[in-house]
């Protein structure tokens, strides 16, 4: 019946057929709205998780898992610090060429051991003839010098030259010893034999050591003037030597001179080193904020430059720690963790920070729990069965 009377209607008067088909669409939907709801979103859903730290066990395998009391023991608190392994400083010497010229003969290289006075180089320089000719022409000035001193000597004993005149004499006579001398200690410097002079000079190692720097080769220029560097080779002596360690601003308190450090080396970790603090860094990184701490030993033969080594520094004082069975800690995804009985047969797996091993299969546990806390004995096992 609506479509007759809409007819007649839209016949009759176009406009007022024009208004009422664009209105009932919106007539409709608001309908369609209120049947729908005002658009607000559902109510959210909560959906309980459980405790992933909680591990349920059948009732008649909780005595399959035995639980003891965390026990404590008093320690010295620890530090544990990276450094790097230097060569000591002081044991450190550079070879170099006192005489400008060309390398012509090269007896070691890098990273050989040598000892004293072992022949290193050999270098053919023109500042050996430069100097032999001084030294030849200081000994003839020198003979000249001395006769003509003799000469004046005699003639003012028979009255013959003044006391002015055997002065000059005598003072031209110590200028020309001067000179001789200077010339001789020249050659020895370059060390050449004045019997058999040659353009050849040797340099000989100035300690035992390690070669642990090379700045010349065959054919190269040597010498203070000619090359670039005037260092030809450095030799450290490694009998004993630095480790420096980073330690952060807040751990420099508990640090002092003399202070004992044990040494663990990743290549050697059964061979456990024993050094002294002998310097504390005056300045800070000002990104890291963490102050050089130098560290001497003796090396037993097995440290090398550059090695990476962990230092263990003991404090004064004791402090008291926690002492589980080592078996009672799980290592997790680089984290420590222990089984905590919560009840029936139920165990909460609770993190801890694990510390040094102790003697008897135990271990220190730095924080999590507390002495006299109760914690499942192998808590591998335990892991194991709440996986099943």
């Amino acid at each position: 019946m609506t479509q007759p009377f809409l007819r007649r209607i839209s016949e009759n008067t176009p406009a007022l057929s024009l208004a009422l088909a664009m209105s009932l669409p919106l007539i409709f939907s608001g309908c369609k709205g209120k049947e729908e709801g005002n658009g607000a979103p559902p109510p959210a859903k909560v959906i309980p998780v459980s405790d992933m730290n909680m591990i349920t066990i059948d009732q008649n395998d909780v005595s399959k898992f035995p639980i003891v009391s965390a026990g404590q023991i008093e320690a010295p608190a620890q530090l544990q610090v990276t450094g790097t392994v230097f060569p000591d400083v002081s044991r450190e010497v550079p070879v170099i060429s006192l005489a400008n010229g060309r390398v012509v003969d090269i007896k070691t290289r890098l990273d050989d051991n040598v000892k004293k006075g072992q022949l290193l180089f050999s270098v053919q320089s023109p500042d050996i003839t430069t100097a032999f000719n001084a030294y030849l022409k200081a000994v003839n000035d020198e003979q000249f010098a001395n006769k003509a001193y003799t000469r004046a000597d005699d003639l003012y004993k028979h009255g013959a030259l003044s006391q002015a005149m055997l002065e000059q004499a005598e003072d031209a006579e110590k200028d020309a010893q001067a000179d001789l001398e200077a010339a001789d200690n020249q050659l020895k410097i370059y060390g050449v034999d004045k019997k058999h002079p040659g353009s050849i000079v040797n340099v000989y190692a100035p300690i035992s050591g390690v070669v642990i720097g090379q700045n010349v080769t065959n054919a190269a220029a040597a010498g203070v003037a000619l090359s670039g560097s005037a260092t030809a080779f450095t030799i450290a002596d490694l009998s004993s030597v630095w480790i420096l360690c980073d330690v952060y601003e807040n751990d420099i308190p508990k640090l002092q001179l003399g202070q004992l450090a044990t040494i663990k080396l990743a290549a050697y970790p059964d061979h456990p080193l024993k050094g002294r603090v002998s310097d504390i860094g005056p300045v800070l990184d000002p990104s890291l904020r963490t102050a050089k701490v130098r560290i001497e030993l003796p090396n037993p033969g097995i440290l090398k430059l550059g090695m990476f080594v962990t230092a263990t520094f003991s404090s004064l004082k004791k402090t008291t720690y926690t002492v589980v069975p080592a078996d009672a800690v799980l290592h997790l995804h680089d984290r420590d963790w222990v089984f905590v009985p919560v009840g029936g047969n139920q165990f909460k797996r609770t993190e801890v920070q694990a510390g040094n091993m102790l003697e008897g299969n135990r271990q220190q546990i730095l924080s999590g729990i507390s002495p006299d806390t109760q914690v499942v004995t192998n808590a591998l096992l335990l892991e194991t069965a709440g996986n099943q």
